[in-house]
């Protein structure tokens, strides 16, 4: 069969991607369904192949650019200037130059055509390429529409599409260029329409950019275009704009920028029938492809015209309801968790499996990440009421309150039939409350203060023993299934139990205080330095490590190039390197099973990759004197014990006081013994997850001897219940490779996405909610996390292993788990995206007396490195005071 250079719209559909591009694909697939597309024809990837196929030179040029990194924008503009100037420069092959003739003369020589790039890789369901590639509109004969052709054949070698396809991972030959040449309308008006919000993902919601003339007006951003949003067949928002410009065809060919008449700036550019119209056709549009669209469409005389339609990418998934099509409220677990990246299918199988609840309506997964089905409490009314009127500066409860009063939310949520769905997980949860009832109230009124911290790691290293035990004594699926059945919530209640004990001890003591003392005269120093902290514990042995490190010079040199596959055997080679690894192993006995998102199962741990510890270690030592680390801790106890002194003084001076100071002696010291077993819960899940991946990893071994499994570590990617199966012979090993292949895709689709801190079953996300009024203008507010005012030099950090922090740097980061303690030692005050006044970073920067504000939103794509800012832990803003130093 002959290569075809050319297809026309009505021969090609959504499966013509690899000869039409994804702008061609779906053209013809929107033609032959009958929807108003202009008519044309598409030169085919066929031609593109052909001209690199034939040229040694091109693919040089394109071996050359995969070889690059994103950062290397010299050789990339040169490369690319080359590529560019080939492609400008080209004689057609005869054979492709003759159908492009043909099927323009068949389509009409005296029109004008518009010709558009159309890439392989562009429009794809989770790949946007959109405007990447150049338009050239309104073209007239042959040789301006042979240049625009070849013009937009140079356009897929921009410096900006090359730097996109590296850091996506494209490959450069991989990717093909068609053209599309299709009719021009000359429209009235024109715009975008997308069939599901872009800004707040409502799916319900058309959203309508409309403007005056062409609309590569708005595509480009020359103009301020009309907004219309349509829910329902109902217009719920028209926001007319001034525009004071607009793209136009000349009769010649080609296009200008004119100035719109006075009477046509202000003017609503749709009618609202057409308003109407257009959104329900998009609807239908959206309907025809199964997924939510992005439409370019124009207006000519009374006719709607559509000019392309790609798959909307940006839009995060809405966890799947299952059986239940009402309208529900799902809540990030990963907000709270401190843990917002992606996870893998076996580490939310794991961490579904931790908590009792009915998780398949209960915790749900969507991108890669679990959210909370809230629905049952949050449509009781007393819940409403309770969060509407509360003053806690708590970033879930500021966010819910957005939820309780949207308009969705007061049409949709249910007004009855609902507290058997509300009671449905009740059961198991009151059953971990129950169990640690009786824990609080020894521990409040019997219980010696002092010797909290030692029952509570006592009670659980026996509970951990027992289950490790019982874990030995089975192999295969017998040991998963123990794994997954494993209730761990239900087996830590006493460390909850203090951590509930010592919030209330917290509460008790400020309202005691303010009314004894008419005052809020609580001092965060008392806060610091407490004891059985394991996160704080982990930060000091680093400090150790650092300090074990600097006594010998080639321990340190080894570590500044030492890498995790020889890690130890190199170690041992240099001096005193012997001497390091016992105080290494000292560390690993107690935290070798954490990591940076330890929540979820399927990250590598310290143990298994050293190296990870390396930065924290050369950074303290770089920042810190010998010994300071354990100094600023036991001076954080001195200053502790004053500042109860203090307060303690104050109470008896008032009447009654010494029976008023031996009760807040005794609550001040429950709360100093019990906040730092805050951490204490999570831990104790680490150490469990220690047990549970060993013996999955060790299946999954035996799996890959087997051959079933290509590689062990390829068991993150399934379920627990999907290793079940596999290990019992009810999944077959092809099934699976293809589930684990297809997990894969997915993480390469969702892991760049920020899950929102809520989203509704419409789609709708909710994020933020923080405000403060008497924060300085154009100042980032968030929550008052740590008391305390500093100034200094941003540092942003997104990823632990990406970044290091000087002395004295303010940090910034998306949010902070125990293995970001190192880096407090370094920092002068915490900025985080996520987080609230009990979440990790805001209780470790509390104790070691850093100001914090928290729940700061895009806090790390708005500061930069370098900027000088205060931070005001105490109000909670943070102001901009200079500009990048450099």
């Amino acid at each position: 069969m002959a290569l075809n250079y050319v297809l026309r719209f009505e021969e090609m559909d959504r499966h013509s991607l690899p000869m039409a591009g994804g702008k061609g694909a779906n053209l013809g697939e929107l033609a032959n369904a009958g929807f108003p597309v202009p008519p044309g024809f598409c030169i085919t990837t066929g031609a593109y192949r052909r001209i690199i196929d034939e040229r040694d030179e091109l693919k040089d040029w394109l071996d050359h650019l995969n070889e690059l990194q994103p950062d290397q924008l010299d050789t990339i503009r040169s490369i690319g200037q080359k590529v560019r100037e080939f492609f400008e420069s080209l004689e057609f092959p005869a054979a492709i130059k003759s159908e492009i003739i043909k099927a323009w003369e068949e389509s009409g020589t005296e029109h004008a055509y518009a010709v558009r790039s159309s890439a392989t890789a562009e429009d794809l369901p989770h790949a946007s390429f959109a405007g990447q590639q150049e338009s050239y509109l309104n073209i007239k004969g042959e040789e301006p529409l042979l240049k625009a052709v070849k013009k937009c054949w140079a356009s897929l070698f921009t410096d900006r599409a090359i730097v996109y396809r590296l850091k996506n991972g494209f490959d450069h030959h991989s990717v093909s260029l068609a053209i599309v040449v299709q009719r021009m309308v000359f429209p009235d008006v024109s715009g975008i329409l997308f069939t599901a919000d872009p800004v707040t993902g409502h799916r319900r919601t058309v959203s309508i950019d409309a403007g005056f003339g062409l609309g590569e007006a708005l595509v480009s951003g020359i103009v301020t275009a009309d907004l219309y949003k349509v829910r329902d067949n109902e217009i719920i928002q028209k926001q007319i704009a001034k525009k004071e410009k607009g793209v136009f065809p000349l009769p010649e060919g080609g296009t200008e920028v004119r100035e719109l008449s006075p009477e046509l700036r202000q003017k609503q550019v749709l009618p609202d029938e057409k308003i109407l119209a257009l959104a329900a056709l998009g609807k239908k549009v959206e309907k025809h492809f199964g997924s939510e669209q992005d439409i370019e469409w124009c207006l000519e005389g009374d006719n709607l015209y559509l000019l392309q339609s790609r798959p909307v990418t940006s839009l995060y998934p809405v966890p799947a309801a299952g059986k239940n099509e009402n309208y529900r409220v799902y809540l990030s677990i990963g907000h709270s968790q401190m843990m917002t990246d992606y996870m893998k299918p076996l580490g939310i199988s794991v961490f579904q499996s931790l908590i009792p609840l009915d998780n398949e309506t209960t915790l749900m997964e969507a991108g890669g990440r679990l959210f909370w089905d809230c629905s049952g409490y949050l449509f009781l009314k007393p819940v409403q009421r309770k969060i509407l009127q509360s003053t806690l500066a708590d970033d879930n409860i500021l966010v819910l309150k957005k939820v309780i009063q949207s308009k969705d939310f007061k049409r949709l949520a249910p007004k009855r039939g609902i507290l058997k769905h509300a009671l449905r997980p009740t059961k198991a949860i009151m059953g971990i409350y129950r169990n640690a009832i009786p824990r609080i109230i020894r521990t409040w009124y019997f219980e010696d203060p002092n010797r909290i911290v030692k029952r509570a790691y006592s009670t659980f290293e026996q509970d951990l023993a027992r289950f490790k035990k019982e874990l030995s004594k089975y192999t295969g699926a017998v040991r998963i299934r123990l794994i997954r059945d494993h209730t761990l919530f239900q087996t830590i209640p006493d460390p909850l139990a203090y951590t509930y004990t010592g919030m209330i001890a917290l509460a008790v003591i400020k309202s005691k205080i303010k009314k004894w003392l008419g005052e809020e005269a609580w001092d965060h120093a008392i806060e610091k330095s407490p004891p059985g902290n394991i996160t704080s514990e982990m930060g000091l042995m680093i400090g150790d490590l650092a300090d074990a490190a600097r006594r010998y010079p080639d321990v340190v040199r080894y570590l500044e190039q030492a890498e995790d596959h020889n890690f130890y055997e190199g170690l041992n080679q240099v001096e005193g390197g012997k001497a390091f690894q016992a105080e290494l192993d000292r560390f690993m006995k107690k935290f070798g099973m954490r990591a940076p998102g330890e929540i979820d199962i399927t990250r590598v741990r310290y143990k298994e990759a050293p190296a990870m510890l390396i930065p924290s270690i050369l950074s303290h030592m770089k920042n810190n004197a010998p010994g300071e680390h354990r100094e600023k801790f036991k001076q954080g106890e001195k200053e502790a014990q004053e500042a109860i002194r203090s307060l303690l003084e104050k109470i008896k001076a008032t009447r009654g006081g010494a029976r008023k100071a031996r009760k807040l002696s005794r609550w001040i010291a429950i709360f100093r013994n019990t906040v730092g077993i805050r951490e204490l819960p999570k831990y104790i899940m680490i150490r469990y997850f220690e047990l549970y991946r060993e013996a999955i990893l060790e299946e999954a071994q035996k799996l890959s001897e087997k051959g079933i499994l290509k590689q062990k570590e390829d068991v993150f990617y399934l379920t627990l219940d999907e290793l079940i199966q596999l290990l019992e012979n009810r999944l077959a090993g092809d099934e699976a490779i293809r589930r684990i292949d297809r997990s894969k895709e997915e993480e390469k689709v969702y892991r760049n996405f920020t899950p929102p801190r809520i989203i509704t079953s419409e789609g709708e996300t909710f994020n933020g909610g923080v405000e403060n009024k008497d924060a300085p203008p154009g100042a980032l507010v968030g929550i008052p996390a740590s008391a305390g005012v500093v100034e200094g030099y941003v540092k942003v950090i997104r990823r632990l292993e990406e970044g290091t922090l000087n002395k004295g740097e303010i940090l910034v980061a998306p949010y902070t788990d125990p293995g970001w303690t190192p880096l407090f030692h370094s920092a002068k005050a915490l900025i985080t995206e996520v987080g609230g006044l009990m979440t990790h970073g805001s209780v470790v920067a509390r104790e070691y007396g850093i100001p914090a504000v928290v729940s700061v939103e895009n806090a790390t794509q708005i500061l930069k490195d370098g900027q000088y800012i205060r931070v005001d832990g105490t109000n909670g803003y943070v102001e901009f005071l200079e500009d990048i130093k450099e």
